[in-house]
């Protein structure tokens, strides 16, 4: 498969640069595989699609406010630093990503705040890439404080606006809780307490698993044959509460929903040698595009992706590459809103 393959003329007035109102009454455009039928409906919709057994797979990675503006020692120069991951907690080790990244260079003291968080760079790993040491003496907790108190909710740079204080809520999974993500997963974006109430109401389970999103979700792919693209690794963790029932709901045949593509990588990452789920911890770099062969998950919930991008070639994977450029087709003729704080698509 050729990365040209998902190209396609996306409108700039389609990109979603703020949420709707309320989080269920984004637009749903359900696109049925056996068929090739394309309903629109709102996400709250979404609830009518499953029946008791099924099981919806959530991520409930949390994310954390990633982006910091400080200054640098001396010139006082203004930088941008966004917190990428953490390397080793105790000594306070991150690898980061900095602009203007000509004038970061090893030795020097960044300053954030009034002073109160200083760090300092210790390496060079690409050329915008640094790893950085928090010189700071409290303890983890009173860390990831400081951290929330300086830093900006880290919208993609393709929402091109600045981070509102609403970004704080609605740059996040009513059900996130495990902090580490310096993205959020977009599909969970959607759901709310009553969305997941009438689920479970009409015996529809929803098991976590967690996987931190990192920057590597929005780097473009730079090679034409899809299958020399490396992915960025990305840590994750299958709980064995979730492993077991995804398995019985495959030996049941009901449904088993992906709430997202962090989801399916992180189930697809996870497949024992007999096609079940198995429980795990580590890093994934699985990158997924057509044809791949899915062994876990039977409906996907994902957003509408911008053009050429790895999460559009899994959609494109799991729904069918011709029925899903054809409803990209449709959602651009429909006016259906894009990206991060855009509207859903439910492929079955």
């Amino acid at each position: 498969m050729k990365l040209s393959a998902f190209k396609f003329d996306l409108p700039s007035s389609h990109v979603a640069l703020h949420p709707t109102e309320n989080r269920d009454e984004s637009r749903l455009m359900v696109i049925h595989k056996d068929t090739g039928e394309i309903e629109h409906k709102i996400f709250k919709d979404i609830v009518d699609y499953f029946d008791e057994g099924d099981v919806m797979v959530i991520n409930d990675t949390k994310v954390f406010p990633a982006r910091l503006y400080g200054n640098k020692e001396k010139t006082g120069a203004k930088i941008e630093v966004f917190l990428l991951r953490e390397l080793n907690k105790e000594m306070k080790l991150w690898d980061v990503l900095v602009d203007p990244a000509r004038k970061i260079r090893v030795g020097n003291k960044l300053y954030f705040g009034e002073g109160e968080l200083v760090a300092e760079v210790i390496d060079n790993t690409t050329s915008r890439g640094r790893t950085i040491r928090f010189l700071f003496d409290g303890d983890e907790e009173d860390f990831y404080k400081m951290i929330d108190r300086l830093g900006e909710t880290p919208l993609p740079k393709n929402i091109k606006r600045a981070a509102e204080p609403e970004d704080r809520e609605r740059f996040q999974t009513i059900y996130a809780q495990n902090v580490g993500a310096v993205a959020a997963p977009t599909a969970g974006l959607h759901f709310t307490q009553a969305v997941m109430k009438r689920l479970e109401i009409k015996g529809v389970d929803i098991d976590p698993i967690t996987l931190h999103v990192g920057l590597g979700t929005f780097r473009p792919v730079d090679v034409e044959d899809l299958t020399k693209h490396k992915m960025d690794s990305e840590n994750y963790f299958v709980p064995e509460s979730t492993s077991n029932r995804v398995n019985q709901a495959l030996d049941e045949k009901k449904k088993v929903i992906s709430v997202g593509t962090t989801v399916m990588r992180t189930l697809e990452s996870s497949v024992s040698a007999g096609g079940r789920l198995k429980p795990n911890e580590g890093w994934t770099d699985k990158f997924i595009f057509p044809q791949y062969e899915f062994k876990i998950c039977n409906a996907l919930v994902t957003n509408f992706h911008l053009p050429e991008s790895t999460l559009l070639m899994m959609a494109a994977a799991f729904g069918g590459y011709d029925l899903i450029m054809e409803a990209y087709q449709t959602a651009i003729k429909e006016k259906y809103r894009f990206f991060t704080y855009g509207d859903a698509m439910l492929i079955i």
